[in-house]
């Protein structure tokens, strides 16, 4: 899991401020975070199908924000997924 000082670290980068939350960038920053936290977790559980769902749904939802900020603005988006070290 992600503690709380993590979270607020990526919301401190991510975000206009501390509060700034419910920023795009900041929701796929901390759903990257959680999904690389995941990652861990099934090298050490390959069975766990029921967390498996739960990480598609948490890799869709990033995909779908990514294409929102993507649209919105495409020098932000290149420099989100260089920063969070996706896609190559």
């Amino acid at each position: 899991m992600i503690t709380s000082e993590q979270k607020k670290e990526i919301i401190e980068k991510f975000g206009k401020n501390s509060q700034d939350t419910g920023d795009s960038k900041v929701q796929i920053a901390l759903l990257t975070a959680r999904i690389n936290d995941l990652q861990a977790h099934f090298k050490a559980n390959p069975k766990d199908h029921a967390s498996r769902r739960g990480l598609l749904k948490l890799v869709g939802q990033r995909r779908s924000l990514l294409k929102y900020v993507r649209e919105r603005d495409i020098d932000e988006y290149r420099k989100l997924i260089s920063d969070l070290g996706l896609r190559k």
